[in-house]
């Protein structure tokens, strides 16, 4: 019988980690597994509407190790460029961070936060050829994940090179420098029909509309197990620098599928099987009209059922509503509510990172929630 999953301590390579802001540098430290040093690191204010806080350590996570100079951040709610005008992230710890002062990620007020925390290579990069042009790349195999940046020449259809030896199952695609929209590829985006459909343009994070399949905005192949493909939008391509966030499903650890709304309450919307307890799901109707990508977590909720969230593309702060419920079970999540986690005959995409997976790498079942 071969390896359940290569990842027992899902806290080893993701976290989320719940602070409170104390209006000076706030040291936050993570919890299960304290040797934790986050590659990329999201933070939002869950009780006020301020945008959401994106770092990772290609572009320079944090002011010490950038040599005193600003980290360039970028907001996942806007199409706003990449900020580097602010010292906003003072450092990254071998067991956690340092946050500078900012209402987004810190303040006098005594807010909360949540921080979303992936483990890559502890920014150690190489340079990748596979592609048409030759990206920097970070990455952390067993864990499905890397960091691609690269540097633009023309708006011409390029291949660029991941890293990750594995066909990406989601891609997160922002230009650096110009006001531009978030890109994002899902491989369930399509449906069942359309899945890895060729001359995709993929969907927007920092808006509610769904999948566009007819554009060049980004994909315009079915990725590879070395290279994906974007198009000749600029969201994507041309002479800027572009950051990439590339995941591959790790079982017992990562997962990215979809599921059918029936419109139903009460406990009875559709159960879907992820092969894992989850930590942190995000989940996006990619038919049916418009919605939010809504983030639950279950720092954020404690226990079932589950009602707090947040949404990607906002800056709104925390949400609580008994139509959007939901529980984290020891194989996946079950949908309770019968609103935008469960429109009726919609179909929704979603990305799912474990808190521990449903058999340990050795057969031994985990726990319950």
């Amino acid at each position: 019988m071969g390896q359940y999953t290569k990842i027992d301590d899902a806290s080893s390579h993701f976290q989320s980690k719940l602070y409170t802001g104390a209006g000076a540098n706030t040291v936050v430290v993570n919890g299960r597994n304290s040797e934790l040093k986050p590659d990329l690191l999201w933070i939002k204010n869950k009780e006020a509407a301020y945008a959401h806080f994106l770092v990772d350590s290609n572009r320079g996570i944090s002011y010490a190790q950038n040599g005193n100079a600003n980290a360039p951040y970028l907001e996942p709610n806007s199409n706003a460029a990449e900020n580097n005008n602010q010292n906003w992230m003072s450092s990254v710890n071998t067991d956690g961070f340092t946050t500078g002062i900012s209402e987004h990620i810190n303040s006098n007020a005594n807010s909360s936060f949540i921080a979303w925390q992936w483990k890559v290579n502890g920014g150690t990069t190489a340079s990748n050829t596979d592609g048409d042009v030759t990206t920097t790349v970070q990455v952390n195999a067993n864990a499905g994940m890397s960091i691609v940046t690269w540097a633009g020449a023309n708006t011409n259809n390029k291949t660029i090179g991941h890293g990750l030896g594995q066909s990406p199952d989601m891609i997160i695609v922002r230009n650096r420098t110009r006001v531009e929209d978030w890109s994002v590829f899902h491989r369930e985006m399509g449906g069942p029909v359309n899945r890895f459909r060729s001359n995709s343009g993929g969907l927007r994070m920092n808006e509610t509309d769904a999948v566009n399949l007819t554009g060049t905005t980004l994909y315009r192949a079915s990725p590879t197990t070395s290279v994906f493909e974007v198009g000749s939008d600029y969201r994507s391509n041309g002479n800027y620098p572009l950051v990439a966030y590339v995941f591959a499903r790790s079982q017992g650890f990562s997962h990215f599928g979809r599921y059918k709304g029936n419109g139903q309450s009460a406990g009875n919307g559709p159960f879907v099987w992820c092969g894992f307890k989850p930590k942190f799901l995000m989940i996006k109707p990619n038919s049916g009209g418009v919605a939010h990508w809504l983030i639950f977590d279950s720092e954020m909720s404690k226990t079932n059922v589950m009602d707090d969230y947040l949404a990607a593309n906002t800056t709104s702060q925390r949400g609580a509503s008994s139509t959007q419920q939901i529980d984290f079970v020891s194989n996946g999540f079950k949908i309770r509510g019968n609103n935008v986690t469960n429109f009726a005959n919609t179909n929704y995409i979603f990305w799912a990172m474990a808190e521990a997976p449903f058999v340990s790498g050795t057969g031994v079942p985990t726990t319950a929630k």
